[in-house]
């Protein structure tokens, strides 16, 4: 029983940890989709990074519209908080603002998310506050703009 018992514990500790790994990873590849499908949509609407931008159109970039929210909302059913996500666009010109004068078409443009993932295994207290930062990053050529 004494053997038993000390052996449970060491196996409990390496599960709970396996089980930490297997829902990082599990985050990582969200986020790594969610820059992926923020750089896409991007790519197609340049001008709706944000919700408070305004498409080349003239109609208002809000939600689902804008960059910001495609990104967030990628992983289906919450298995990742998007209150944890940040969300940040680059353009070719350097700057998170499109600029018609200075954005063309082909140029690139690039969307990264950083995520804080909470560990919650007996390991959390290795890392500060009990989390890890994930960053993804994403670049797609911003396609035909005549057409938006």
């Amino acid at each position: 029983m004494v053997e038993m018992a000390l052996m449970m514990t060491i196996l409990l500790v390496l599960l709970s940890g396996v089980l930490d790994l297997g829902r990082g990873f599990f985050s990582f590849i969200a986020i790594q989709n969610s820059a992926g499908e923020g750089a896409l949509y991007a790519a197609i609407n340049p001008t709706c990074a944000h919700s408070t931008d305004v498409s080349i159109d003239g109609k208002p970039c809000t939600n689902p519209n804008n960059v910001d929210f495609r990104a967030k909302n990628e992983s289906p059913a919450g298995l990742v908080d998007s209150q944890k996500m940040t969300v940040s666009v680059l353009y070719s010109n350097g700057t998170s603002n499109y600029s018609a004068s200075d954005i063309n078409e082909g140029d690139p443009v690039t969307v990264t998310v950083i995520y804080k993932f909470a560990m919650v295994g007996p390991f959390s207290g290795v890392f500060p506050d009990g989390q890890l930062a994930f960053e993804a990053h994403a670049t797609q050529n911003i396609l035909d703009l005549k057409n938006h």
